[in-house]
C-alpha cells in the first residue's frame, strides 16, 4: 500500500488540530516538527487499523446490497403456469 499524501493544506489544518488538542488537553505545546512527527506517526499506525476497518466496512455494506439485489431479482422470477 502506498503512503497516503496529504497536500499541505491538510498537513498544516491537521497540525493545528493536534497542537490545539494538546495544549487544552495535555497542557502541552507542540511545534511544527513535533506535530507533524506525531500525525505521521498515528497514520502509520492507528491510521492503518482505521483505513482497514474501513474496507472491511465497506465490503460488508457492499455484500448485505450484493445480497438484497440477489432476492429482489429472485422474485421477481415467474413461474409458468399451464
Amino acid at each position: 500500500m502506498t503512503k497516503p499524501m496529504f497536500s499541505k493544506e491538510e498537513l498544516a489544518q491537521m497540525m493545528a488540530r493536534v497542537s490545539r488538542y494538546m495544549q487544552k488537553e495535555h497542557d502541552l505545546e507542540l511545534g511544527r516538527f513535533e506535530a507533524e512527527s506525531l500525525i505521521a506517526f498515528m497514520s502509520e499506525t492507528v491510521g492503518v487499523q482505521c483505513y482497514n476497518r474501513g474496507l472491511h466496512d465497506a465490503q460488508a455494506l457492499l455484500n448485505d446490497q450484493m445480497e438484497r439485489f440477489h432476492d429482489g431479482v429472485f422474485q421477481l422470477e415467474r413461474t409458468i403456469t399451464f
